[in-house]
Protein backbone atom coordinates (compact mmCIF):
# COMPACT_ATOMS: atom_id res chain seq x y z
CA UNK A 1 0.00 0.00 0.00
CA UNK A 2 1.33 3.59 -0.80
CA UNK A 3 0.19 6.95 -0.84
CA UNK A 4 2.15 9.35 -3.19
CA UNK A 5 0.55 12.93 -3.00
CA UNK A 6 1.90 16.22 -4.04
CA UNK A 7 -0.82 18.63 -2.56
CA UNK A 8 -1.58 22.27 -3.51
CA UNK A 9 -4.30 23.75 -1.98
CA UNK A 10 -4.96 27.61 -1.27
CA UNK A 11 -7.62 28.01 1.41
CA UNK A 12 -7.94 32.00 2.74
CA UNK A 13 -4.51 32.90 4.41
CA UNK A 14 -3.43 29.06 3.47
CA UNK A 15 -1.16 28.22 0.88
CA UNK A 16 -0.55 24.47 1.99
CA UNK A 17 2.14 23.07 -0.31
CA UNK A 18 3.56 19.79 0.37
CA UNK A 19 5.18 16.74 -0.91
CA UNK A 20 4.26 13.16 0.99
CA UNK A 21 5.36 9.60 -0.02
CA UNK A 22 3.43 6.90 3.15
CA UNK A 23 3.40 2.96 2.50
CA UNK A 24 2.13 0.68 5.10
CA UNK A 25 5.60 0.26 6.98
CA UNK A 26 5.34 2.84 9.34
CA UNK A 27 2.62 4.82 11.21
CA UNK A 28 2.84 8.51 10.60
CA UNK A 29 1.93 11.03 12.47
CA UNK A 30 1.17 14.80 11.37
CA UNK A 31 1.79 17.21 13.64
CA UNK A 32 2.22 21.03 13.47
CA UNK A 33 1.12 23.69 15.37
CA UNK A 34 -2.64 25.49 14.84
CA UNK A 35 -3.40 26.56 11.59
CA UNK A 36 -0.20 24.83 10.05
CA UNK A 37 -3.39 23.02 7.49
CA UNK A 38 -3.06 19.43 8.78
CA UNK A 39 -6.91 18.99 8.47
CA UNK A 40 -7.05 20.76 5.26
CA UNK A 41 -4.23 17.78 4.58
CA UNK A 42 -6.31 14.95 5.46
CA UNK A 43 -9.16 16.54 3.73
CA UNK A 44 -7.04 16.73 0.41
CA UNK A 45 -6.26 13.11 0.42
CA UNK A 46 -9.81 12.19 1.46
CA UNK A 47 -11.27 13.97 -1.66
CA UNK A 48 -13.14 16.33 0.28
CA UNK A 49 -11.04 19.35 -0.58
CA UNK A 50 -9.96 19.71 -4.09
CA UNK A 51 -6.56 19.90 -5.66
CA UNK A 52 -5.80 23.35 -7.02
CA UNK A 53 -2.08 21.79 -8.29
CA UNK A 54 -0.52 18.76 -7.43
CA UNK A 55 -1.11 14.93 -8.06
CA UNK A 56 -2.50 12.53 -5.62
CA UNK A 57 -1.73 8.34 -6.24
CA UNK A 58 -3.31 5.59 -4.60
CA UNK A 59 -1.64 1.88 -4.82
CA UNK A 60 -0.49 3.43 -8.28
CA UNK A 61 -4.10 4.80 -9.22
CA UNK A 62 -4.16 8.31 -9.85
CA UNK A 63 -7.34 9.62 -7.99
CA UNK A 64 -6.34 13.33 -8.37
CA UNK A 65 -4.93 15.06 -11.29
CA UNK A 66 -6.22 18.57 -11.53
CA UNK A 67 -4.19 19.41 -15.22
CA UNK A 68 -5.41 16.04 -16.32
CA UNK A 69 -8.74 16.39 -15.46
CA UNK A 70 -8.59 13.70 -12.64
CA UNK A 71 -10.85 13.65 -9.47
CA UNK A 72 -12.25 10.33 -8.03
CA UNK A 73 -14.75 11.25 -5.45
CA UNK A 74 -14.04 10.35 -1.81
CA UNK A 75 -16.55 7.32 -1.86
CA UNK A 76 -14.11 5.83 -4.64
CA UNK A 77 -10.94 6.17 -2.78
CA UNK A 78 -10.92 3.24 -0.81
CA UNK A 79 -10.26 5.71 2.55
CA UNK A 80 -11.01 5.17 5.94
CA UNK A 81 -11.53 8.82 7.78
CA UNK A 82 -12.45 9.42 11.79
CA UNK A 83 -12.43 12.45 12.63
CA UNK A 84 -12.52 14.83 15.92
CA UNK A 85 -16.03 14.95 16.16
CA UNK A 86 -16.88 11.51 15.86
CA UNK A 87 -19.73 12.43 12.91
CA UNK A 88 -22.03 9.31 13.43
CA UNK A 89 -25.67 9.34 12.11
CA UNK A 90 -27.78 10.35 15.21
CA UNK A 91 -30.78 8.73 13.97
CA UNK A 92 -28.35 4.69 14.00
CA UNK A 93 -27.78 2.96 16.45
CA UNK A 94 -23.76 2.06 16.87
CA UNK A 95 -24.37 -1.18 15.43
CA UNK A 96 -26.05 0.57 11.95
CA UNK A 97 -23.28 3.16 12.32
CA UNK A 98 -20.60 0.57 11.73
CA UNK A 99 -22.63 -1.37 9.35
CA UNK A 100 -23.38 1.59 7.37
CA UNK A 101 -20.14 1.70 5.37
CA UNK A 102 -19.99 -2.30 4.77
CA UNK A 103 -23.46 -1.82 3.23
CA UNK A 104 -22.35 1.14 1.31
CA UNK A 105 -19.82 -0.83 -0.31
CA UNK A 106 -22.15 -4.22 -1.28
CA UNK A 107 -21.71 -6.27 1.70
CA UNK A 108 -25.65 -7.98 2.33
CA UNK A 109 -27.24 -6.54 5.14
CA UNK A 110 -26.96 -9.74 7.61
CA UNK A 111 -22.99 -9.94 6.84
CA UNK A 112 -22.60 -5.75 7.69
CA UNK A 113 -24.35 -6.53 10.65
CA UNK A 114 -22.33 -9.30 11.80
CA UNK A 115 -19.39 -7.49 10.89
CA UNK A 116 -19.96 -4.44 12.59
CA UNK A 117 -21.13 -6.70 16.18
CA UNK A 118 -17.34 -7.91 15.84
CA UNK A 119 -15.86 -5.00 15.68
CA UNK A 120 -17.88 -3.40 18.30
CA UNK A 121 -16.93 -5.93 20.97
CA UNK A 122 -13.30 -5.29 19.63
CA UNK A 123 -13.64 -1.77 20.66
CA UNK A 124 -14.55 -2.86 24.24
CA UNK A 125 -18.20 -1.89 23.43
CA UNK A 126 -20.37 -4.88 23.13
CA UNK A 127 -22.88 -4.01 25.16
CA UNK A 128 -23.84 -0.63 23.25
CA UNK A 129 -25.19 -2.41 20.11
CA UNK A 130 -28.48 -0.71 20.67
CA UNK A 131 -27.72 2.70 21.83
CA UNK A 132 -27.02 5.63 19.84
CA UNK A 133 -24.69 8.43 19.04
CA UNK A 134 -27.05 10.63 21.69
CA UNK A 135 -26.76 7.71 24.48
CA UNK A 136 -22.87 7.11 24.02
CA UNK A 137 -20.04 9.09 26.26
CA UNK A 138 -17.72 10.52 23.84
CA UNK A 139 -14.80 7.61 24.28
CA UNK A 140 -17.79 5.70 22.95
CA UNK A 141 -18.73 7.54 20.12
CA UNK A 142 -15.43 7.73 18.72
CA UNK A 143 -14.59 4.12 19.43
CA UNK A 144 -17.51 3.62 17.44
CA UNK A 145 -16.22 6.10 15.04
CA UNK A 146 -12.53 4.25 15.01
CA UNK A 147 -14.95 0.62 14.33
CA UNK A 148 -16.81 1.84 10.95
CA UNK A 149 -13.38 3.21 9.49
CA UNK A 150 -11.65 -0.10 9.74
CA UNK A 151 -14.29 -1.78 9.46
CA UNK A 152 -14.37 -1.78 5.71
CA UNK A 153 -11.02 -2.69 5.56
CA UNK A 154 -9.80 0.84 3.48
CA UNK A 155 -5.99 0.78 1.90
CA UNK A 156 -5.67 4.20 3.76
CA UNK A 157 -6.41 5.20 7.42
CA UNK A 158 -6.93 9.14 7.78
CA UNK A 159 -7.12 9.70 11.93
CA UNK A 160 -7.58 13.82 12.60
CA UNK A 161 -6.99 14.13 16.38
CA UNK A 162 -9.07 11.00 17.11
CA UNK A 163 -8.54 11.78 20.67
CA UNK A 164 -9.02 15.62 20.92
CA UNK A 165 -12.84 15.28 21.91
CA UNK A 166 -12.39 12.40 24.56
CA UNK A 167 -12.27 13.38 27.99
CA UNK A 168 -9.00 12.74 30.15
CA UNK A 169 -10.67 9.82 31.91
CA UNK A 170 -11.01 7.86 28.87
CA UNK A 171 -7.63 8.94 26.54
CA UNK A 172 -5.37 6.62 28.46
CA UNK A 173 -7.67 3.51 27.38
CA UNK A 174 -8.29 4.78 24.12
CA UNK A 175 -4.68 5.61 23.30
CA UNK A 176 -3.73 1.85 24.20
CA UNK A 177 -6.58 0.98 22.16
CA UNK A 178 -6.05 2.81 19.25
CA UNK A 179 -1.80 1.65 19.49
CA UNK A 180 -2.90 -1.85 18.93
CA UNK A 181 -5.44 -1.57 16.22
CA UNK A 182 -3.01 0.70 14.45
CA UNK A 183 -0.53 -2.22 14.75
CA UNK A 184 -2.82 -4.90 13.40
CA UNK A 185 -3.55 -2.78 10.45
CA UNK A 186 -2.10 -3.44 6.99
CA UNK A 187 -2.60 -0.35 5.16
CA UNK A 188 -1.11 3.32 4.92
CA UNK A 189 -1.92 5.06 8.53
CA UNK A 190 -1.70 8.75 8.87
CA UNK A 191 -2.55 10.15 12.74
CA UNK A 192 -3.11 14.26 12.75
CA UNK A 193 -2.16 15.26 16.51
CA UNK A 194 -1.33 18.08 18.32
CA UNK A 195 -0.28 15.91 21.45
CA UNK A 196 3.43 15.00 21.69
CA UNK A 197 2.55 12.01 24.16
CA UNK A 198 -0.32 10.91 21.37
CA UNK A 199 2.49 10.95 18.82
CA UNK A 200 5.18 9.28 20.86
CA UNK A 201 2.86 6.78 21.56
CA UNK A 202 0.98 5.49 18.62
CA UNK A 203 3.35 6.95 16.11
CA UNK A 204 6.97 5.62 14.25
CA UNK A 205 7.54 8.47 11.78
CA UNK A 206 6.94 12.20 12.31
CA UNK A 207 6.10 14.76 9.52
CA UNK A 208 6.02 18.48 10.65
CA UNK A 209 3.61 21.11 8.73
CA UNK A 210 3.96 24.37 9.48
CA UNK A 211 2.23 26.98 7.60
CA UNK A 212 1.32 24.92 4.89
CA UNK A 213 4.88 23.25 4.24
CA UNK A 214 6.47 20.42 5.84
CA UNK A 215 9.37 21.71 8.04
CA UNK A 216 10.81 18.29 8.87
CA UNK A 217 10.04 14.78 8.70
CA UNK A 218 11.62 10.95 9.37
CA UNK A 219 11.88 8.62 12.32
CA UNK A 220 10.68 10.17 15.82
CA UNK A 221 13.61 9.99 17.34
CA UNK A 222 15.66 11.57 15.06
CA UNK A 223 13.16 14.32 14.59
CA UNK A 224 12.73 14.74 18.42
CA UNK A 225 16.36 14.35 19.29
CA UNK A 226 17.23 17.30 16.81
CA UNK A 227 14.24 19.29 15.80
CA UNK A 228 14.85 21.63 13.39
CA UNK A 229 12.34 24.87 14.38
CA UNK A 230 11.38 26.63 17.40
CA UNK A 231 7.58 24.67 16.98
CA UNK A 232 9.18 21.41 17.11
CA UNK A 233 11.88 22.01 19.80
CA UNK A 234 8.79 23.33 21.80
CA UNK A 235 6.95 19.98 21.61
CA UNK A 236 9.43 18.20 22.65
CA UNK A 237 10.56 20.44 25.38
CA UNK A 238 14.11 21.12 24.06
CA UNK A 239 15.70 25.29 24.19
CA UNK A 240 16.75 25.74 20.45
CA UNK A 241 18.98 28.06 19.49
CA UNK A 242 20.81 29.07 16.08
CA UNK A 243 23.52 30.72 14.83
CA UNK A 244 27.11 30.53 12.65
CA UNK A 245 29.81 28.19 14.24
CA UNK A 246 33.38 28.55 14.38
CA UNK A 247 36.31 27.00 16.73
CA UNK A 248 34.00 26.06 19.53
CA UNK A 249 31.54 28.88 19.65
CA UNK A 250 28.11 30.11 17.81
CA UNK A 251 27.38 33.56 17.37
CA UNK A 252 23.77 33.33 17.55
CA UNK A 253 21.37 35.14 15.21
CA UNK A 254 19.86 36.76 18.14
CA UNK A 255 22.89 38.10 19.35
CA UNK A 256 25.80 36.11 21.80
CA UNK A 257 27.56 33.87 21.56
CA UNK A 258 27.50 30.45 23.42
CA UNK A 259 30.62 27.89 23.58
CA UNK A 260 30.11 24.15 22.91
CA UNK A 261 32.42 21.21 22.85
CA UNK A 262 32.15 20.90 19.03
CA UNK A 263 34.23 21.45 16.07
CA UNK A 264 31.59 22.57 14.02
CA UNK A 265 31.63 24.94 11.04
CA UNK A 266 29.01 27.02 9.14
CA UNK A 267 25.39 27.68 10.32
CA UNK A 268 24.52 25.39 13.05
CA UNK A 269 21.37 25.00 15.70
CA UNK A 270 22.41 24.34 19.51
CA UNK A 271 19.51 22.29 21.18
CA UNK A 272 19.86 22.24 24.91
CA UNK A 273 17.71 20.13 27.02
CA UNK A 274 15.97 22.71 30.12
CA UNK A 275 17.61 20.33 33.38
CA UNK A 276 20.97 21.12 31.47
CA UNK A 277 20.23 24.87 32.69
CA UNK A 278 21.24 25.69 36.21
CA UNK A 279 19.89 28.76 37.93
CA UNK A 280 21.29 31.39 40.22
CA UNK A 281 20.75 34.51 42.24
CA UNK A 282 24.12 35.72 42.08
CA UNK A 283 26.66 35.37 39.10
CA UNK A 284 28.11 31.20 39.25
CA UNK A 285 31.84 31.02 39.50
CA UNK A 286 33.34 27.78 38.63
CA UNK A 287 33.33 25.72 35.47
CA UNK A 288 30.61 26.82 33.43
CA UNK A 289 31.41 28.30 30.39
CA UNK A 290 28.25 29.95 29.69
CA UNK A 291 26.58 32.57 31.89
CA UNK A 292 23.91 34.61 30.75
CA UNK A 293 21.77 37.23 32.87
CA UNK A 294 18.40 37.37 32.35
CA UNK A 295 14.94 37.52 34.57
CA UNK A 296 12.31 34.71 35.66
CA UNK A 297 9.27 35.57 33.88
CA UNK A 298 7.37 32.65 33.77
CA UNK A 299 6.81 30.01 36.08
CA UNK A 300 5.01 26.82 35.43
CA UNK A 301 4.87 22.90 37.00
CA UNK A 302 5.42 19.84 34.81
CA UNK A 303 4.92 16.89 36.67
CA UNK A 304 7.21 17.28 40.00
CA UNK A 305 9.45 19.57 37.86
CA UNK A 306 9.16 22.93 37.61
CA UNK A 307 10.03 24.82 34.15
CA UNK A 308 11.30 28.63 34.52
CA UNK A 309 11.06 30.83 31.14
CA UNK A 310 14.19 33.17 31.26
CA UNK A 311 14.38 36.53 29.28
CA UNK A 312 17.37 38.16 28.45
CA UNK A 313 19.63 38.49 25.60
CA UNK A 314 19.52 34.37 25.42
CA UNK A 315 15.89 33.22 26.24
CA UNK A 316 15.83 29.90 27.64
CA UNK A 317 13.65 27.35 29.42
CA UNK A 318 15.04 26.01 32.71
CA UNK A 319 14.12 23.22 34.58
CA UNK A 320 14.22 22.60 38.12
CA UNK A 321 13.27 20.97 41.48
CA UNK A 322 10.08 22.43 43.91
CA UNK A 323 13.20 22.77 46.08
CA UNK A 324 14.80 25.22 44.49
CA UNK A 325 11.87 27.08 43.29
CA UNK A 326 12.05 27.39 46.90
CA UNK A 327 15.86 28.09 47.83
CA UNK A 328 15.71 30.68 45.00
CA UNK A 329 12.44 32.28 45.41
CA UNK A 330 11.45 32.13 41.89
CA UNK A 331 8.06 32.44 41.79
CA UNK A 332 8.85 36.09 42.62
CA UNK A 333 10.49 36.36 39.07
CA UNK A 334 13.28 38.99 39.25
CA UNK A 335 16.84 38.77 37.63
CA UNK A 336 18.79 34.98 37.52
CA UNK A 337 21.84 34.14 36.66
CA UNK A 338 21.68 30.87 33.77
CA UNK A 339 24.20 28.86 33.28
CA UNK A 340 24.63 25.77 31.16
CA UNK A 341 28.04 23.27 30.23
CA UNK A 342 29.58 23.35 27.18
CA UNK A 343 29.49 19.72 27.06
CA UNK A 344 25.27 19.78 27.51
CA UNK A 345 24.88 21.37 23.83
CA UNK A 346 24.13 19.23 20.99
CA UNK A 347 24.90 21.26 17.97
CA UNK A 348 24.05 20.02 14.84
CA UNK A 349 23.89 21.55 11.21
CA UNK A 350 21.26 23.77 10.03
Amino acid sequence: MRVIAGLGVTLGDLALDVELDLDDTAVVALVGPNGAGKTTLVRAVAGLVPLERGRLTINETVVEDPAAGIRIPAEGRNLGVVFQEHRLFANLSALENVAFGLRATGTPKASARATAAEWLERMGLPDAVGLRPAQLSGGQAQRVALARALAVEPDVLLLDEPLAAVDAAARADLRHLLKAELRRYPGVRLVVTHDPVEAATLADQLVVLEDGRITQKGPLADVTARPRSPWVASMVGLNLLSGTAADGVITLDSGGVIATASHDRGPTFAAIRPNAVSLHRREPEGSPRNVWAGKAAELYFVGDRARVRVDGPIRLIAEVTPAAVAELQLADGGPVWASVKATDIDTYPI
